[in-house]
């Protein structure tokens, strides 16, 4: 039997955030169903900065056995990086610009190994540009403001992704608009604190740690953007 595939997308929040609200991170934790899983943080999209590097083993040393794999000064030949990713239990991709984080896992061969680790049951989680990246396309301020579409993403999810939905006014109005201009296709919208768990490419549930905190469907039906809450969780 084929292993269960799990993609878990953040649109804002998680340990960089608050380091002492750790539900989200714990929702996806669990699905890899380890006592202390292997779980590799990827930074690229923050250029690999120490900060966020530092601050996730702070968050995961306690729970995981984490590890972070850093490309701007790259330690694996390609052999032991494809044996290093398959070997974790979670991948968890970090925010920042997902336009560099995509060209620079294109260049070193990462987004294939993503696949493939997906494929063989790593789950995968990520907040903003690391919700967007595993759609075709998302909402980024990847080349400055204002924001824009980025319509080649890794495709493993259908459809396109909007983080930030309620944390920056502009949001929405961009992500509406790119659909009707046929820029993206339909897809989801997460608010700050919200995350969209997916089983293969479907949507398996939405869940949160703030009781304000939403998730969407977003589809553009007859040349009209229409927009679904979900059915969202409040984690304990």
């Amino acid at each position: 039997m084929p292993p269960t595939r799990h993609i878990v997308v953040l649109g804002g929040g998680g340990f960089l955030v608050d380091p002492h609200d750790t539900r989200l991170d714990d929702y996806a934790l669990r699905l890899t169903r380890k006592r202390k899983p292997r779980v590799c943080f990827i930074p690229t999209a923050s250029g690999d900065n120490p900060f966020n590097i530092e601050r996730f083993h702070r968050a995961f040393r306690a729970r995981a056995v984490p590890s972070h794999l850093p490309l701007f000064r790259r330690e694996h030949d390609t052999r032991s990086l494809a044996d290093y990713l398959a070997g974790q239990d979670l991948i968890y991709v970090g925010g920042g610009n997902t336009a560099n984080a995509l060209a620079l896992w294109r260049l070193h061969g990462i987004d294939r190994l993503l696949r493939r680790a997906w494929n063989a049951g790593v789950v995968l989680t990520g907040v903003s540009a690391g919700m967007i990246c595993w759609f075709r396309g998302g909402v980024t301020d990847s080349f400055g403001r204002p924001l824009s579409a980025l319509p080649d993403g890794l495709g493993l999810l259908p459809g396109s992704a909007c983080p930030h939905y309620d944390g920056e006014s502009d949001r929405r109005d961009v992500y509406h608009r790119a659909m009707l201009r046929r820029d993206l296709p339909s897809g989801v919208a997460a608010d700050d604190w919200a995350a969209i768990h997916f089983i293969g490419r479907r949507i398996h549930c939405a869940v949160t740690s703030r009781p304000t905190a939403r998730a969407y469907t977003v589809r553009l039906v007859r040349a009209r953007v229409v927009e679904t809450p979900m059915d969202t969780r409040l984690l304990k």
